[in-house]
């Protein structure tokens, strides 16, 4: 099987490919089946608007099921290709940042999530395929950390409340922002620190896409208070 085969595949059910990379012992990637080693990790995630336009064609978006859409379209997908899959809203938590940076040219932002030359802060990844053959994969051109030439990071002094700063997040401050009538804009439209970023501001999620997943974020904050 070749990459772009699988690539195809996956863009086929509304998802993207998002690199590929051949793991090593610290990466910690599972066995595709007791014994048998993973030798080649494909990432799945979203850029542009595709993930969302399926998930709403397959489910109603005024639930918090995203993760389940993911989960039961990724497993399918794996069975049919041959794979294992991992999520990374699993319990324990899988290194998906460290696989994301050995995939493709991503980077760690100011506000420590990853950052890509092209898609800017509007990406993310909801599942990985292990496969047990070491594919041959695709060389990238390399691209540089845009946040190193980013001289004024809007980024940081972007939020109404100053829950990014250099020294860590400040969640419950961030959430009672986007509970209140203040927050309206950051719940309608996305994080306001992330719209402040220059870099890939087209592929910006559109405002029902940014709702649901700020909702979400709110959920997941008060079900961990």
């Amino acid at each position: 099987m070749h990459q772009k085969e699988i690539d195809q595949a996956i863009r086929a059910v509304g998802l993207t490919p998002r690199g590929a990379f051949h793991p090593r012992c610290e990466d910690k990637v599972p066995d595709v089946a007791p014994g048998l080693p993973a030798r080649t990790v494909v990432l799945v995630g979203n850029t542009g608007p595709a993930m969302w336009t399926a998930f709403c064609a397959a489910c109603d978006p005024s639930t918090d099921r995203l993760d389940d859409w993911c989960r039961e379209v990724l497993t399918n997908l794996a069975a049919a290709l041959g794979a294992a899959v991992h999520f990374p809203f699993d319990p324990p938590p899988l290194p998906f940042q460290r696989w994301a940076q050995h995939a493709e040219p991503c980077y760690v932002s100011p506000l420590r999530i990853l950052i890509h030359p092209r898609y800017g802060l509007w990406h993310g990844y909801r599942g990985a395929l292990a496969f047990a053959e070491r594919l041959e994969l695709r060389s990238h051109e390399p691209q540089s950390n845009p946040c190193e030439s980013c001289i004024e990071k809007p980024c940081l002094g972007a939020c109404p409340v100053g829950a990014y700063t250099t020294r860590g997040d400040d969640v419950p401050a961030c959430a009672k922002h986007i509970s209140s009538d203040l927050g309206k804009d950051c719940l309608e439209e996305g994080c306001r620190a992330r719209r402040a970023c220059p870099v890939g501001r087209e592929y910006r999620y559109a405002p029902a896409q940014a709702r649901f997943h700020m909702t979400a974020y709110l959920r997941a904050v008060r079900r961990a208070a």
